[in-house]
């Protein structure tokens, strides 16, 4: 793609962002995370929202014309900026794959009980906002999101000190904060969770996998 045709795609997502995502971040707020009736599925469809009220920050994970050649997957970091949320960042691929049905962790397509996708992260608007006079860079927090994809066997995840349910096809977006260590944050631990109430696997602010598919690998290299 030429870098112009590449600055036309990113203004017209820029734009049909500014018109649809406010209307979707104050449904994401208020705790409705369904498709909005008023929004065809096959035009715009809303995969999964996240909002931590204690921190002020959400994010919202979207699909343009899902499962066509020009799918587009955009992700929106949202801050409460005073009294209004707002937009404050997020990214975009070439990618329309909405889930249909979960797997079961182990299968092809699901190696583990928590798998991560794309992410996203900014230093905080609002603190960079209240503290306009000040060297921000050393002191802001980092408000950073994650694509997760989870197994069928997990009930709801523990993030931090939050119960997030797991949505019946498996995918959502995770909103966190944390400092900032310079360039990026840490991400809290994340902890899958089964309907008995048993831990089925974690996932650490540093690692890439979950403990099931560690645990599963050293299984294999045990029996070769």
């Amino acid at each position: 793609m030429s870098i112009r045709a590449e600055l036309s795609r990113m203004r017209r997502v820029d734009r049909w962002m500014e018109i649809i995502l406010p209307r979707v971040v104050r449904r994401v707020v208020n705790g409705e995370v369904s498709q909005p009736g008023w929004l065809p599925r096959r035009w715009l469809t809303l995969v999964s929202g996240d909002v931590d009220l204690d921190a002020g920050i959400g994010a919202v994970w979207l699909v343009r014309r899902p499962g066509s050649a020009k799918a587009v997957t955009h992700t929106a970091l949202i801050e409460r900026c005073g009294e209004k949320w707002q937009y404050t960042g997020g990214g975009s691929a070439s990618d329309g794959d909405v889930p249909a049905e979960r797997l079961a962790a182990g299968q092809p397509g699901q190696v583990g009980m928590i798998e991560f996708g794309g992410g996203a992260g900014a230093l905080s608007c609002a603190y960079r906002l209240q503290h306009r006079h000040s060297d921000f860079i050393g002191t802001a927090p980092w408000v950073g999101s994650n694509e997760l994809q989870v197994a069928a066997e997990v009930d709801h995840l523990l993030l931090g000190d939050r119960r997030i349910d797991v949505p019946r096809h498996g995918r959502l977006i995770v909103v966190w904060k944390s400092p900032s260590t310079g360039h990026v944050g840490i991400r809290p631990l994340i902890v899958a969770v089964g309907r008995d109430g048993s831990e089925l696997s974690r996932i650490g602010p540093h690692d890439s996998m979950d403990s099931y598919t560690w645990a599963r690998l050293r299984r294999g290299q045990e029996e070769q």
